[in-house]
């Protein structure tokens, strides 16, 4: 099923910082932290998954600052539904939860604002 155009994409429940779980692809059960976030590709970069190896040539441009050739290998992004929230030693779920907050503002007045969280959909604690 593809997206229209004119629909609005959803936004990720993975957050940089996150620990996940690899559950499909070339590197399933491998654990790691993200390190970057790409949401308009719906795609999360995972620090030693999914590692890609690059030919660079040496450019010499700039004098002391050109770089060295040689075969650099980093970590390519993968889809975000092919990994799962760790949340302590388990994996789990993401939902979210409105908390109404009092809010403060500039000329001291109060006010009551909803604010999202990230929940465990496994405990239902806070993540």
């Amino acid at each position: 099923m593809t997206r229209k155009a004119d629909q609005p994409k959803k936004g990720l429940s993975i957050k940089k910082g996150d620990t996940v779980k690899v559950i499909a692809g070339r590197d399933k059960g491998a654990e790691g932290k993200v390190i970057g976030v790409l949401r308009e590709e719906q795609r999360v970069i995972v620090e030693g998954v999914n590692r890609v190896k690059r030919h660079t040539k040496v450019v010499n441009q700039g004098g002391r600052a050109g770089t060295t050739g040689g075969i650099i290998t980093a970590e390519a992004p993968i889809h975000v539904s092919n990994v799962i929230l760790v949340d302590g030693k388990d994996v789990t779920r993401v939902g979210f939860r409105r908390d109404t907050v009092t809010k403060r503002r500039p000329d001291g007045s109060t006010y009551a604002a909803e604010r999202s969280v990230r929940i465990s959909r496994k405990t239902g604690k806070d993540i």
